[in-house]
């Protein structure tokens, strides 16, 4: 019996300034999987991920989180996921173990020094550099701050928005075993980026978004990953179509 989604989108249209962005797309994600949102510029994946958020009314159609309607109860939704942007909002001028404090103390979980220090542990942040103030950290250690709030949360549902722009290789590939080991784990991830080598060494299935409408997928065939030659194709058909 396959798992219930955590995410769906139905048939979702939305605009923007009176625009069209989103032309009926739908897919879901379940826990244990990756879904990668691949699109260029102005696709409407970022959109996507507001929507989910509650951030922007539906024209039509519908979006759920974890089977509730999100615009029926934004609360709920918003704290049903945790988001992770292309620029972590962080405090610089703080360490790790101080941002995680900071931030889950508002949301009203445990911040205990040992549960900080466990999340830091998952993600691999070396224990060295955990009180050292991140504005000396590299994009790719604030990241790995920011997947330990979400842990630290307790959300089952991330979305995460061009989580690799700007790092470098090494950090690129550390990132995505760190975002299968999570999905391992049980979680639903959404992930939108515009890299097609990316998606394909780290998701379950890929959705190629042009112009709002969702117009191929791909699945990784057992125990294999997708095939990024055959998604290459497709991306490149679609932008210069």
């Amino acid at each position: 019996m396959a798992a219930e989604p955590r995410l769906q989108a139905e048939q979702l249209h939305v605009q923007r300034a009176g625009k069209q962005v989103l032309a009926g797309i739908s897919f879901a994600v379940a826990g244990g999987e990756v879904y990668g949102l691949l699109g260029g510029n102005g696709a409407g994946k970022s959109t996507t991920l507001a929507t989910f958020l509650g951030f922007l009314p539906v024209a039509s159609g519908r979006v759920r989180v974890d089977g509730r309607d999100v615009h029926a109860d934004v609360v709920a939704a918003r704290r049903a996921v945790a988001y992770l942007p292309e620029a972590a909002a962080l405090y610089p001028h703080l360490d790790a173990r101080e941002n995680l404090r900071y931030f889950v103390q508002l949301a009203g979980v445990d911040s205990s020094a040992t549960a900080i220090d466990a999340a830091l542990d998952q993600v691999s942040l070396p224990a060295e550099a955990r009180s050292r103030r991140l504005q000396g950290y590299s994009k790719g250690m604030r990241q790995k701050v920011a997947i330990a709030l979400a842990l630290l949360r307790g959300t089952g549902i991330l979305l995460l928005d061009e989580p690799t722009s700007g790092l470098d290789p090494l950090a690129i590939d550390e990132f995505h075993a760190l975002v299968r080991g999570l999905a391992d784990a049980g979680k639903a991830i959404l992930m939108v980026t515009h890299d097609v080598y990316g998606a394909c060494q780290v998701a379950d299935r890929i959705g190629l978004l042009r112009g709002g409408q969702l117009v191929a997928e791909f699945a990784a065939p057992a125990g294999q990953r997708i095939d990024t030659e055959t998604v290459h194709r497709a991306f490149s058909a679609r932008a210069a179509a």
